[in-house]
């Protein structure tokens, strides 16, 4: 990664994004990511984001935060929010407020 900046973090997208010329189309934006020597997942997210016209890294930021949420229904965060449910209501009542209810009555 590029000087701590890492995975597909807005700002690492954004760093293999310098020196885009804009208006851009997703492919100008591939181009850019690549000769400034994004990773593979770098250019997986640009390719994620919708083919239109960008005005300026405003529109990819809103773009990428699309692909980002389009990124996270399809893999593991329903999964992972699967287990913390299942975990927290086992925990949760015992600590929380429903369990001391529970014994004051």
């Amino acid at each position: 990664m590029t000087r701590g900046l890492g995975g597909v973090s807005p700002a690492n997208v954004t760093h293999h994004l310098s020196g885009v010329n804009f208006p851009a189309r997703k492919q100008d934006l591939v181009k850019k990511a690549k000769a400034n020597g994004a990773d593979r997942d770098i250019l997986e997210m640009i390719e994620d984001m919708p083919d239109m016209d960008f005005e300026n890294m405003a529109d990819v930021m809103k773009a990428y935060g699309e692909a980002d949420r389009g990124r996270g229904e399809q893999g593991g965060s329903s999964e992972r929010d699967a287990g913390e449910s299942e975990h927290s209501s086992g925990r949760g009542e015992p600590e929380g407020g429903g369990g001391g209810r529970g014994r004051s009555h």
